[in-house]
């Protein structure tokens, strides 16, 4: 089936996104503007637009449109700001910090994943976008403290390594919980060394795996 990409990407923020609340200016630009068909594979690309994840491989999946839009939201991202991303996965939600005017840090674990996702973002001349192999749990320590940070995978407990590297009054968008495939999104924010977090309701990403996750 041939697909209107600009369309369904305006009829997924639509009837997906703004229908359930988010209303972020940035957020919703951003995903008007993103073709996010080619961040799926081919066989996929006629729903990318749909309201639900899809694999991507390395069993692996790009998220469900609404879940990037509300993370993206919950952030309160402003331009300038630098971004933690662990899990890079499909490149989706980094192009969407990317748009919103977010210098991106992005972590990924999976060799074939990175390779693949690293050329895509620099096709695309996401320059404010710098990927990195490696354990996500561990953070970038190099680039500390981050303004923002968000994690595209659900762990245990939230990982200290990135909670020290949250500057402070910061904020954290996190899945947790204690079993896999079943998470609370968190909200951490963080004021004078201490953190606070807030349910943000229920979810289900995949593993968040790493010295200090599964």
């Amino acid at each position: 089936m041939r697909i209107d990409p600009k369309r369904s990407r305006l009829k997924m923020v639509e009837e997906q996104i703004v229908a359930r609340g988010v209303s972020d200016k940035a957020v919703l630009d951003a995903m008007r503007k993103i073709p996010r068909h080619l961040f799926v594979q081919d066989a996929l690309a006629s729903r990318a637009y749909s309201d639900s994840a899809l694999p991507i491989g390395e069993g692996q999946t790009i998220s469900q449109p609404y879940i990037v839009a509300f993370m993206s939201d919950l952030l309160q991202i402003e331009p300038g700001h630098k971004v933690l991303e662990i899990g890079t996965g499909s490149g989706y939600q980094a192009a969407v910090l990317a748009e919103m005017g977010a210098e991106v840090f992005t972590v990924e674990r999976i060799r074939k994943l990175f390779l693949a996702v690293r050329k895509l973002l620099f096709d695309m001349r996401y320059f404010n976008i710098q990927l990195k192999l490696d354990d996500g749990t561990m953070g970038w320590p190099e680039h500390a403290p981050y303004d923002r940070i968000i994690v595209t995978a659900g762990g245990p407990e939230i990982p200290q390594y990135l909670v020290d590297q949250l500057a402070d009054g910061g904020r954290m968008v996190i899945p947790v919980g204690g079993q896999k495939r079943m998470q609370r999104l968190m909200l951490v924010t963080k004021h004078d060394g201490n953190i606070e977090t807030t349910d943000m309701g229920g979810c289900a990403f995949v593993d968040l795996v790493g010295k200090q996750g599964w």
